[in-house]
């Protein structure tokens, strides 16, 4: 690896190891793969190979804790059709803010910050921290083929969008995806594999998927399940301050990835998720 991916995996390995919110496979929630999905984008049931959900088990109680708690009360705050212009109200700005102060005081934010900082990509004080936080995440730009304000990092991120009511675009996380499939809103086709990429396992953290979502198709997505939403929030702002090229490559735990994480404007994140490489014996 080049010397910066070295240096950010380090980090990012740190992040990890205080990541205290994050869920045990097989013991605070389970997954089932079920087949692979099919290669076409159609949303047909030659297509799906889950006939079963994707979650068997996620236990609730973990949703109670702080920064679960202000991630979740987020995620109802979208229009999620794309060229639909965003009305934030006085309330959701707040929620926006109760997220970001309790993310900041995690040990996994800490450890970004101050990284950050000795990099100085990033204000020492929390107050210009969290400011600049929330422009990368919150700020609204239009997205390709709008003229009006219609999406945010976050929304596209961690709620997902749907362009011309048809193609999900975003989408990458694993709480959106329980609670949108807990509501029947979401129908799991199956998991996505390459030639080039590992045989998905129930029991790690990163997985490719096909799914539907409302009237639209997702026919590849990628996200970290079971992670706390400081741990992404962590490493995708590290990510996107710290890789000029969108792409960076990083080792921890099991894991080697590649992180993609397009910008926009180059002053928000346009999209950003993993995709897992390969797994690997941590030292």
């Amino acid at each position: 690896m080049i010397e910066s991916d070295r240096e950010l995996s380090a980090i990012v390995q740190e992040i990890w190891d205080n990541d205290v919110n994050r869920l045990k496979p097989g013991k605070d929630y389970r997954i089932s793969l079920q087949g692979k999905a099919g290669d076409s984008m159609g949303d047909n049931e030659s297509n799906d190979r889950a006939g079963l959900p994707l979650f068997t088990f996620v236990d609730e109680n973990i949703f109670k804790k702080e920064t679960f708690l202000a991630f979740i009360s987020l995620l109802d705050n979208y229009e999620s059709d794309t060229g639909e212009p965003e009305i934030v109200t006085p309330e959701e700005v707040a929620e926006n803010h109760r997220f970001l102060d309790a993310i900041i005081q995690t040990r996994t934010m800490k450890i970004a910050h101050k990284h950050l900082v000795e990099k100085q990509l990033s204000p020492q004080d929390d107050t210009e921290f969290k400011e600049q936080l929330y422009r990368i995440w919150f700020e609204l730009y239009a997205r390709k083929g709008s003229s009006r304000p219609d999406s945010s990092g976050f929304e596209h991120v961690f709620v997902g969008e749907t362009r011309g009511g048809r193609t999900v675009i975003g989408f990458h996380n694993w709480i959106q995806l329980y609670i949108q499939e807990k509501l029947g809103h979401i129908d799991y086709k199956g998991y996505s594999v390459t030639a080039n990429s590992p045989q998905p396992d129930e029991n790690k953290h990163i997985l490719a998927l096909q799914f539907s979502w409302k009237n639209g198709i997702k026919p590849k997505g990628s996200i970290f399940i079971g992670v706390s939403p400081e741990f992404e929030f962590a490493l995708y702002t590290l990510s996107f301050l710290t890789s000029p090229n969108e792409r960076v490559k990083v080792q921890f735990s099991f894991y080697d990835v590649e992180i993609v994480c397009h910008h926009y404007n180059q002053k928000h994140i346009g999209t950003t998720f993993p995709v897992l490489l390969r797994y690997r014996n941590p030292q």
